[in-house]
């Protein structure tokens, strides 16, 4: 075998694999459960969770002038004697959560 065509192989390869990494990770959206999982490690911080939920179809949202698809869900947590219960809104494609407000 050649070495340079050897090299001309491993060279396409590589570049390929890069190219077809690249166009995937664009089109890969989190799950719900992975929303909702970033919204309770968020929500951690503050104090203990007691429940959850979350829709599982996207929905359209605007914040400012921004259009996101979005998961809706929320977060019941015990803060002393009273329960308190949240709905976050994440971005579909990231997870991020975008907004979060006492119900």
């Amino acid at each position: 075998m050649n070495w340079k065509s050897f090299a001309i192989g491993i060279g396409v390869g590589l570049v390929g694999g890069y190219l077809t990494r690249e166009l995937l990770s664009e089109k890969i959206e989190v799950t719900p459960e992975k929303a909702l999982q970033n919204a309770k490690e968020a929500f951690k911080e503050a104090g203990t969770i007691s429940g959850s939920w979350i829709h599982m179809k996207k929905e359209p949202f605007e914040k400012g002038q921004l259009h996101y698809e979005v998961y809706k869900g929320g977060i019941s947590r015990h803060t002393g004697e009273s329960l308190k219960q949240y709905e976050f809104i994440a971005d579909a494609k990231t997870g991020v959560i975008l907004d979060a407000y006492p119900l």
